[in-house]
């Protein structure tokens, strides 16, 4: 081939490409190091493609080196990279405490709170009255003293957490008795035995799997005893021929005999639910005016705040628990604490509790609520699926289920309405269709993330809260079309 002919086909220079004005401009936004590291990334791949093979001179021509081409892929590559891989997604699941999805939607003061506590310095550690170092759990202990009725408390990063640093404190080598039918696993194979072992624990089993009576636990305690757990189990239930020890009994038993008593309540939450028509659960209050030594629950589920792992007691014990030297590697940051702050803050008010917290909210709209926001969202949807995608989709309004959370309440359910999108041909594979369906919506600018069933998919519209969420998502929807 002619020298001529070969010297069409060569890219310019990197130093060339880098002084285009489209390039200045992607420097301008993304930096010049980020920028010249995908020129050279491209040109080199342009090279690789054309000089790997013997190509015939129509391939070559198809091979030709295109400026603009090679501006555009490295805009469009540069974009991608700059795009964070935390983002924001719809939840239309159903689930409302979704782990995967980040679990609590945090109050509009919570998030004030940790913004105003990231944007300078702050009394974090320091107590400004009488100019001294603080104590970080000052800013929290106060109010979970007023809300739970403890004598003291601290907190750390999270649950599992909570419950690892209670018995690393309180029972090192020493016995920890827990009912059978209450040695939980829960997700990320977080299981109870497993973290008794890394305390330095030694796990005493009492009962069987479905009853467990007090003279079980009676019987169990020994010199080696330091304290009898009750993990409520928040992730399943066991019915039919069963029988469990209340916390109160249990504590009347271990007080006469000198042990603590230690409950984990995972999900936790500071008010009766049933006042709202959602199923009970044990509160902190309930099990501390029990007798129970210490109490550990989320910050992240039902309380509706940030990750974190609340711990609540005697005052005894609660210093021995701020004294482990765990304590310090699994306490919280200042924006984790301002944010629990302002969500309990709003516990001192628990009629507007619904209205304030985004998870109660979520948690209490009924169908009748629900069902004029699936009315506008319906032919939107329809619209927009049929212009965007090219095929004929069938959007209907249906009646579904909603749950607490995967790992909150799974069992019980909520009366909840879905918008419902199956293939408009009986002839489609559902099956296909609801894949192709489910990832189109994945693919969306702010992913909308459903859940497939019966084949069909399902769009529950619980967690579309409030007037600026919903009017994100159906310009979302417009913009798709």
């Amino acid at each position: 081939m002619p020298a001529q002919r070969q010297l069409q086909h060569r890219p310019p220079s990197v130093d060339m490409l880098m002084s285009t004005p489209e390039a200045r401009a992607l420097i301008a936004q993304h930096g010049r190091a980020a920028t010249l590291q995908v020129v050279r990334e491209f040109v080199n791949s342009w090279r690789i493609s054309v000089n790997g093979k013997e190509l015939a001179a129509t391939e070559l021509i198809a091979k030709e080196f295109h400026l603009q081409a090679c501006l555009e892929h490295c805009r469009r590559h540069l974009d991608a990279l700059a795009q964070p891989s935390l983002r924001p997604v719809f939840n239309l699941t159903g689930t409302v405490l979704h782990t995967n999805l980040g679990r609590a939607v945090l109050a509009p003061e919570a998030i004030a709170a940790a913004v105003a506590a990231m944007q300078g310095f702050s009394n974090l550690e320091f107590d400004v009255d009488d100019n001294t170092r603080g104590d970080r759990d000052s800013h929290i202990e106060g109010l979970l003293r007023e809300l739970t009725g403890c004598e003291a408390a601290t907190v750390v990063n999270n649950n599992a957490a909570a419950v690892l640093l209670t018995l690393a404190a309180l029972a090192p080598r020493k016995e920890v008795i827990v009912s059978r039918g209450e040695l939980i696993e829960i997700g990320g194979a977080f299981r109870i035995p497993d973290i008794m072992r890394r305390a330095g624990c030694r796990l005493i089993e009492v009962g069987t799997t479905n009853r467990t009576h007090l003279k079980d636990y009676e019987a169990a305690i020994g010199p080696g005893t330091a304290l009898a757990m009750k993990v409520h189990t928040s992730n399943y239930v066991v019915q039919g021929f069963t029988a469990s020890v209340s916390a109160q009994e249990l504590a009347s038993l271990c007080a006469a005999r000198g042990v603590a008593v230690v409950e984990d309540l995972g999900s936790g939450t500071l008010v009766d639910l049933t006042r709202w028509g959602l199923p009970a659960e044990p509160t902190p209050q309930q099990s501390l005016a029990a007798g129970v030594g210490v109490v550990t629950f989320s910050g992240d589920k039902l309380l509706g705040g940030p990750q974190a792992g609340l711990i609540v007691g005697r005052k005894d014990l609660i210093a021995r628990i701020k004294r482990h030297p765990l304590k310090r590697s699994l306490r919280c940051d200042k924006a984790t604490l301002a944010a629990l702050e302002a969500t309990l803050r709003l516990y001192r008010d628990p009629d507007r509790l619904p209205d304030r917290l985004p998870t109660l909210r979520m948690l209490t709209r009924t169908p009748a609520q629900m069902l004029p926001l699936a009315q506008r969202l319906s032919p939107l949807l329809q619209s927009a699926l049929e212009q965007a995608l090219g095929i004929k989709a069938s959007v209907s309004i249906q009646p579904c289920k909603s749950q607490m959370g995967a790992g909150s309440l799974p069992v019980d359910r909520l009366d909840s309405v879905c918008l419902a999108i199956a293939p408009a041909s009986a002839r489609t594979s559902s099956g296909t269709f609801c894949r192709r369906m489910a990832e189109a919506l994945r693919g969306l600018p702010i992913p909308v993330i459903g859940r497939i069933d019966n084949g069909q998919v399902k769009l529950d519209v619980r967690c579309l809260d409030g007037l600026e969420v919903e009017e994100r998502f159906a310009a979302q929807l417009a913009q798709w079309r």
